[in-house]
């Protein structure tokens, strides 16, 4: 098997607790002071072939995944503190999981962030470009991509968002419907159909470098954003990482659907202090989020397969800003179900999670697979990675749905990573 030649630049955008949490844990790893767990990449085995010629290896032993020692971080920030001092800020992580490499995190500053202040009204920091158009941010990010890959010797770079969620950004076809429209409207700096993060993936994609959109944002989830991947030969991925109460809601659906068990409702709540919660505070920008957790359930339990168990259920998602939590989530589902001949049940979750400790690890994963999938020549939607994320991408203009159920993207994660390794991809969803 051929090797991953090289170093990898991962370029993150957003050094908040999320980015932090996520360097600072592989610069441990690599030293032997901290184990990557939660990741697939590191962990997970997967059989392959069949009968006597049937094996279980690390995705590593299957397909050429970079070596954790070949890789290089980046960052854009909107405030200028550098790895170090967000990792302290944030709160997320102790001392003695920082100081090791404090010296690492230290040389990582971030570059000036291509930001607009209406998409993230409750942000206001100073460590920003000036640009006058669109159009000179998607150049100025170019340029960025362009020096850090020169001046770090990589061979390669993955961008991946891990910044806040912008406002709502409805599919307008007339703008987001073709490429050619899609620059137009960022060369006459059209500022309400172009989000900073389409700068970004534009940007990405035309520097020959992977994009993964890791928040909610409409950013790829357009058919302009298809054709720049497909014109430029490069995967995208995205959108928002499957963290907490989503995970939960893709593997828990599953059971009341497989049992054939009736659902009336589910009422999910959060309570999260972080920056990604003071974001959240706005209403605009909640209303991304909460498009992007509404998806999850309405494509695993589907009225019109199953009239009589999942018409009419009542599905409600709140977050709430608490700050006395900072970056410890805590996610409530209620769930009503009915079961044998009408008879009401309830199940309660509650589920107390560390937000940026469970999305550290999808961070790792995405960017190795998806740098994985840019040497193997797949380009355009990588829907193989949607194990990973909230709201698959999908082509809604043709209507397809996405796959949300857990274990079918499981089985899609795995048939990739064969394939790509050369063996047969032996499992089918069903």
């Amino acid at each position: 098997m051929e090797s991953a030649k090289g170093k990898l630049g991962v370029m993150c955008v957003g050094l908040g607790a999320v980015t932090t949490t996520f360097i600072t844990g592989v610069l441990m790893t690599r030293k032997g002071l901290a184990k990557p767990v939660g990741s697939m990449t590191q962990y997970d085995k997967i059989r392959v072939g069949r009968g006597e010629n049937k094996k279980y290896l690390h995705y590593g032993e299957i397909v050429p995944l970079t070596d954790l020692k070949d890789i290089v971080f980046g960052a854009w920030d909107v405030y200028p503190a550098n790895a170090f001092e967000s990792a302290v800020n944030a709160e997320v992580l102790k001392a003695k999981d920082i100081l090791p490499v404090e010296d690492e995190l230290k040389a990582i500053k971030p570059m000036k962030a291509a930001f607009d202040r209406d998409y993230a009204k409750r942000l206001d920091g100073d460590n920003v470009k000036d640009c006058a158009t669109r159009w000179e941010m998607v150049e100025a990010l170019r340029e960025d991509i362009r020096k850090f890959k020169a001046d770090n010797g990589c061979d390669r770079i993955v961008v991946i968002w891990a910044a806040s969620t912008e406002i709502y950004v409805p599919v307008d076809e007339e703008v987001h419907g073709t490429l050619a429209a899609l620059e137009a409207a960022m060369k006459a700096d059209d500022r309400k159909h172009i989000a900073p993060s389409m700068c970004y993936a534009y940007a990405a994609l035309a520097e020959g470098a992977p994009f993964i959109m890791g928040a909610p944002n409409t950013t790829v989830d357009i058919p302009a954003m298809w054709e720049m991947a497909e014109k430029t030969k490069m995967p995208i991925a995205g959108k928002d990482f499957k963290t907490g109460q989503t995970l939960v809601k893709s593997g828990f659906a599953p059971i009341i659907g497989t049992r054939c068990l009736g659902l009336s409702g589910w009422f999910s709540t959060n309570i999260l202090g972080n920056r990604d919660g003071l974001v959240l505070d706005e209403p605009a920008n909640f209303h991304t989020k909460e498009v992007s957790k509404l998806s999850t359930l309405e494509s695993i339990l589907v009225p019109e397969e199953q009239p009589d168990l999942y018409t009419d259920y009542y599905h409600k998602v709140r977050i709430n800003y608490y700050p006395p939590r900072n970056d410890n989530k805590e996610g409530w589902d209620n769930i009503d179900i009915f079961g044998w001949m009408g008879y009401p049940m309830q199940i309660k979750i509650n589920f107390l999670c560390r937000d940026s400790i469970l999305a550290a690890p999808l961070l790792l994963d995405l960017v190795l697979l998806s740098d994985l999938a840019a040497r193997k020549g797949r380009y355009g939607t990588q829907r193989f990675l949607s194990f990973f994320l909230k709201s698959p991408m999908h082509d809604y203009t043709k209507g397809e749905v996405p796959v949300n159920h857990l274990f079918q993207q499981y089985v899609m994660l795995k048939n990739a990573i064969r394939e790509m390794g050369g063996y047969e991809a032996d499992e089918d969803i069903d």
